[in-house]
């Protein structure tokens, strides 16, 4: 089985930064792409950044030049460095990835357990 851990998240306030990390352990052969997502209070989960095997990385607009998203597919681990944050981003960060395992099934796709991101104003 394949699991992911998350850490990084806690509370600041409006223009800090903050850097989560999510690392991938188990059964894993390979990962296909690894992602943010996020969840604020009374809100559906919304897609923060990706970042693909091949490097390719996606940005939802409302980060877009405030959040950086890199990779450690060797590790593996996928890091968010959230700059300019403003209470907008108070959300908890899940980490998500897909990929191929060791052990059949062989297909995986699995979350994080979250971290939590309050930004104060």
């Amino acid at each position: 089985q394949v699991q992911l851990a998350e850490s990084g998240g806690g509370l600041v306030a409006a223009g800090e930064s903050l850097k989560l990390s999510c690392e991938a352990s188990g059964t894993i052969f390979e990962i296909n792409h690894m992602a943010w997502y996020r969840q604020a209070p009374g809100h559906q989960r919304e897609f923060v950044a990706s970042f693909s095997s091949s490097g390719v990385t996606n940005y939802a607009d409302s980060v877009k030049g405030r959040f950086t998203i890199s990779g450690d597919h060797a590790k593996p681990a996928v890091f968010l460095v959230m700059n300019s944050l403003n209470a907008e981003d108070t959300a908890v960060y899940y980490c998500n990835a897909n990929g191929l395992s060791t052990v059949t099934p062989r297909n995986f796709d699995v979350w994080g357990q979250g971290t939590l991101v309050t930004v104060s104003s």
